[in-house]
C-alpha cells in the first residue's frame, strides 16, 4: 500500500476571511504526517497552541496525489 503523505503548515493571514498568508516567507511548516489522522491531530495542536491570535490559520497539504505510484506518469512528472 503507498504511503498517504500529508504536509502539516500556516501562518498569518493576510485577512481571517480568505487563506491568504501575510507574508509566505514567514509561513511555518510543521512537519509530514503519514497519514491524515495524524496530519490531523498535529494541525489541531498547532491551531490550539495559536488560539489567541485569529489571523493564524494551519492547513493540511495531500501530497499523496502528487506522486502516484498506480500510473506510468504521475502528474508532477508531467509537469517536467
Amino acid at each position: 500500500m503507498p504511503q498517504r503523505l500529508h504536509l502539516v503548515f500556516g501562518g498569518e493571514l493576510a485577512d481571517p476571511s480568505r487563506s491568504e498568508f501575510r507574508d509566505v516567507k514567514n509561513i511555518h511548516i510543521v512537519g509530514m504526517a503519514p497519514d491524515y489522522a495524524s496530519a490531523y491531530d498535529t494541525r489541531k495542536a498547532e491551531a490550539q497552541r495559536t488560539v489567541d491570535n485569529a489571523h493564524t490559520r494551519y492547513f493540511i497539504a495531500h501530497l499523496h496525489p502528487l506522486r502516484d505510484e498506480e500510473r506510468e506518469t504521475s502528474s508532477t512528472e508531467a509537469l517536467g
